[in-house]
């Protein structure tokens, strides 16, 4: 039996980063890199071991947060539906106010947050609308993101999703922690996990260590990070 108290033991951890928030960084890809097809679905790219481990760590963290992409592709309730435990406050990155009041998040009831750099109304449905700085790489700034979650209490933060915010984060230096499900899966095109800048030689890329655990049939990867940049990002 696999022993998997390290899996968890840092999200039970006291945050070190000066900000006062521990972010993990979490996606289901394929192995050739997607995490969704063409079209943008993703259900299921990850099998129900992966699909229970998400819901997880969703309960032992104080937000989770997606981008636009990832609600408008999916539709995600964000809850703990698989497991016990209090659902986290969701977060949703949506620069341009683009997205409609009609998704789960913004109607359901659970407390939502709808971070933004364009101004408009207080409320969004009803989810509190909270204007943000633009990031140089484009997008909200993760640092302004982690500053607003931290002052009210959402010190443990989920990265859900999907491929493009999690790399803002990564990119700014914004993750301590990684957990990447690799699926016995070949999709052959769609939508990549990382999206990033290119280095010029794989000897000037991030090289990563990882602790693997099997999930069912698909492997997850525990990477630590601590909030280190890939190197053409500094």
């Amino acid at each position: 039996m696999v022993d998997v108290a390290p899996l968890y033991a840092p999200l039970h951890a006291p945050p070190t980063a000066a900000d006062g928030c521990f972010v993990l960084g979490r996606l289901a890809q394929s192995l050739d890199g997607r995490i969704a097809t063409a079209s943008g679905r993703s259900f299921w790219i990850g099998g129900e071991q992966d699909r229970l481990h998400t819901h997880r760590l969703r309960a032992l963290c104080d937000a989770v947060l997606v981008g636009a992409g990832t609600v408008a592709a999916d539709d995600p309730r964000l809850t703990t539906r698989l497991c016990p435990g209090a659902s986290p406050v969701r977060v949703v990155l949506d620069t341009e106010r683009r997205l409609s009041s009609n998704f789960h998040v913004f109607r359901d009831g659970g407390r939502t947050l709808l971070l933004c750099a364009t101004p408009g109304p207080a409320r969004h449905g009803a989810a509190e609308v909270v204007e943000l700085p633009r990031a140089a790489r484009g997008g909200v700034d993760p640092e302004a993101v982690l500053a607003t979650l931290a002052a009210r209490g959402l010190r443990r933060v989920l990265v859900e999703g999907g491929g493009v915010t999690l790399s803002r984060f990564l990119a700014a230096g914004a993750l301590d922690r990684l957990h990447v499900t690799l699926a016995p899966l070949l999709l052959g095109a769609g939508v990549p996990g990382f999206t990033l800048p290119c280095p010029a030689a794989p000897a000037d890329g991030m090289r990563l260590s990882w602790t693997h655990y099997p999930l069912g049939d698909d492997l997850l990867l525990d990477i630590p990070l601590h909030r280190a940049r890939p190197p053409a990002c500094t």
